[in-house]
């Protein structure tokens, strides 16, 4: 399918061919007839882009402060590889579409095949022929709307939110200032609410739009005396601000028009530098907008589908949607006469060109078009391909691993991917990730055969007899056993699995597996400064004490690695690294465990927490896993004292040996390894020459075993026993 794409190192805007995305639970795939470029959001998106690297840095100042951290911290190669990585990843534009549903995912209710829907949301409803959207940012279209109407309603919404939030009643006088397409839709919308509207705009011709559209309308030199008029010299009752610039103008204006005690509402993005003298004596409320409405930003309402109760959240941004689309249906709110462009979408980077002033014409509603295509049948599922039991037999003999991978996001992209891709040893073969844009992106990066959508593919692919598992936490254990059932080696990245009965499931698979191997990516164990750490430490004759001190620094409370079911909290899906480390140096698995945490005060999830091992040759190791700390400071410090000796690694670029009164110190300046690549060049050996699993597995179910034992260890506030080893 063709999507378009910005790339933010370049600033070029494209339209490239991609893999169709297969639906998750919850969503549907929706087959795109038309969506709308914002000349407000997409515009900046692209003028950043454009920016050259020091004008990028100009503009974000706080970003470069990240970057800097980051070179104190990590090394100045590792910093420039992932900033550049992070520019070179191509970013979907568009918010606002409308279509029709050509698939769904499971447990997606009040949705079906051929339903014809309007569509929201940054990374849903984007510039593509087909898109995913989930639940809650869907709304039915009825016949009386199609869908160029249709693709206006995201915009629609955010201008009725901003008026809501104003609280107008039927027959007060509302202002809006700047008459562009939010501004023209918030208009409409006041009207139909039996409202006087008041229009400001700089531009005579959108004034005289907007007074098509029912307002009263003057360019900004008239607006104060104006105003006094219209509202009988009381002043306004609202102020809606609709406008697009930097200048604090339309918050002067604002002020200066409303009435005593009006509300002031910034639905736009302007200048917010409020004039206190004006502000206060008439003690107007101000209200910055944000977007369409409750459930914005946050992924349990938008990504799992988890809406807010009517009778305490009336208007969410789903609903908002719903009356947008209800207003147009009625005949009471009409968007046809902003429609000034339409680009199919094979030209639409002319449209972008046009909205960036680069074409000398006005412009307000620019539209995408897209083919009537019959929707493909391998977009649903792909075309199984045919298995060749001797070729796959000719295959497992040969002296090269056949990879496909499965997730393609910022980990796979920055880290794991360029790691791999430099061993001779591995064959790129196939990358799946449910975007399908990502995949097409790292396929072209990283010299992938091909690119898809569908994770069947690489599984069914007869080629391929490894698969690396990139995903989301809670999809590691299916689908590594799943790779094990289609006879492949299997990578997952840590962890293994986010609970028990996953584990369970895991190992069951893997003692039925004939010479499969499976590793994780616990790739701190394989770094040249840990390996050199280890061998100084284990000469010993006696146990070891170890701690590891991570700096982790502060997640949202709404990211996903919080969510137990997703991301499984972050000492089961992070902690477990660190726990490894500590077996690593000991040789074992621990066998029992106890936590203790910092309150969590509202702000942490169980993430400032102390774990003591200890291990079955009377070792014992420490885990200090903190998310109270500045990330500036170095994330990682190992300590390890045995037998009169002490290893010191300080965040895998300075190793300190000391050993009867003599000290050996290694430094790596610019750059930071902590394994990756060589975890996969003994993994790929394994595999060749069929070797031993990388991380034995004792290790490799007893580290997670741990993880889960902390964590009700950190709950029941006593020792929890670890019951390690490969078994259920």
């Amino acid at each position: 399918m063709k999507q378009l794409l910005q790339n933010l190192r370049t600033g070029e805007t494209s339209v490239a061919e991609v893999p169709i995305p297969t639906p998750k639970p919850g969503t549907a795939l929706v087959r795109t007839a038309a969506s709308l470029v914002s000349a407000g959001t997409e515009r900046m998106v692209v003028e950043f882009a454009e920016k050259s690297l020091v004008g990028k840095a100009r503009s974000r100042p706080d970003l470069v402060r990240q970057v800097i951290d980051k070179a104190r911290r990590e090394g100045l190669l590792t910093t420039i590889e992932a900033a550049f990585d992070r520019l070179d990843q191509p970013m979907p534009l568009g918010y606002s579409s409308a279509g029709t549903i050509a698939a769904v995912g499971e447990g997606l209710q009040g949705f079906m095949v051929g339903d014809r829907v309007a569509c929201a949301g940054g990374g849903y409803a984007v510039h593509a022929e087909y898109a995913i959207a989930p639940k809650n940012l869907l709304a039915h279209l009825p016949p009386e709307v199609d869908f160029e109407s249709a693709a206006f309603a995201t915009l629609g919404a955010i201008a009725l939110h901003g008026f809501r939030l104003a609280r107008p009643q039927v027959g007060e006088r509302v202002a809006v200032i700047g008459l562009g397409l939010l501004g023209l839709l918030t208009v409409g919308i006041a009207n139909a609410a039996g409202c006087h509207v008041f229009g400001v705009d700089l531009d005579p011709g959108r004034v005289a739009l907007a007074r098509r559209a029912g307002a009263e309308a003057v360019t900004r030199d008239q607006a104060e005396a104006a105003s006094l008029a219209f509202s009988r010299a009381r002043g306004v009752d609202s102020v809606l601000i609709c406008a697009d610039t930097p200048s604090d103008d339309p918050v002067i204006l604002a002020g200066a028009i409303a009435r005593d005690r009006a509300n002031i509402v910034a639905v736009g993005a302007v200048g917010l530098n409020i004039p206190r003298k004006e502000y206060f004596q008439k003690e107007l409320n101000f209200i910055n907008s944000r977007s369409y409405g409750p459930g914005r930003y946050d992924p349990e309402y938008e990504e799992f589908g988890h809406d807010y109760p009517l009778g305490y959240v009336r208007w969410t941004e789903g609903r908002n949607l719903e009356a947008i689309v209800d207003l147009m249906a009625s005949g009471r709110l009409d968007v046809s006469y902003l429609i000034t462009h339409r680009f199919p979408i094979a030209d639409a980077p002319e449209a972008y060109e046009l909205i960036m002033g680069k074409k000398e014409e006005p412009f307000l509603g620019v539209l995408l078009t897209y083919p009537d295509a019959p929707f493909p049948e391998t977009a649903k599922r792909p075309e199984p391909l045919p298995v060749d039991e001797s070729n796959r037999a000719n295959i497992q003999t040969s002296k090269r691993v056949a990879l496909g991978v499965l997730g393609a996001g910022n980990f796979a992209t920055a880290v794991m991917l360029p790691a791999v891709s430099k061993i001779p040893e591995i064959t790129l073969v196939g990358i799946v990730s449910g975007s399908g844009l990502s995949a097409r992106h790292a396929a072209d990066k990283f010299g992938f055969r091909y690119a898809a959508g569908d994770a069947a593919r690489l599984l069914e692919d007869p080629e391929i007899n490894t698969i690396a598992i990139l995903t989301r936490h809670h999809l590691h254990a299916e689908q590594a056993v799943a790779a094990l059932q289609a006879g492949k080696h299997v990578f997952v990245e840590k962890p293994l699995a986010i609970n028990s009965d996953q584990l369970a499931v895991v190992s069951e698979q893997l003692l039925s597996t004939d010479h499969r191997l499976l590793t994780t990516g616990f790739n701190r164990r394989f770094a040249p400064m840990a390996q050199k750490m280890q061998a100084f430490i284990s000469r010993r004759a006696e146990p070891l004490v170890a701690h590891y001190r991570v700096n982790a620094g502060t997640l949202p409370l709404t990211h996903w690695l919080h969510d137990p079911f997703v991301g499984g909290g972050r000492i089961i899906g992070e902690g477990c690294h660190f726990v490894d480390f500590l077996a690593f140096l000991v040789g074992e698995s621990p066998n029992s465990v106890a936590a203790h945490a910092l309150p969590d005060a509202g702000r942490y999830r169980e993430d400032n927490v102390i774990l003591i091992f200890t291990f079955p040759d009377g070792s014992v190791g420490m885990v200090s896993y903190l998310a109270n700390g500045d990330k500036s400071f170095p994330k990682e410090r190992v300590e390890a004292f045995a037998g009169g000796r002490v290893a010191v690694l300080d965040d895998f670029r300075q190793l300190e040996l000391v050993n009867n009164g003599q000290r050996k110190l290694e430094r790596a300046r610019l750059r930071q390894d902590k394994g990756h690549r060589a975890a996969w060049e003994v993994f790929a050996d394994a595999i060749l020459n069929s070797g031993p699993p990388p991380i034995p597995y004792e290790q490799l179910f007893g580290v997670t075993k741990a993880t889960f034992a902390a964590v009700e260890a950190l709950r029941s506030g006593g020792q929890v026993p670890i019951d390690a080893g490969h078994s259920g």
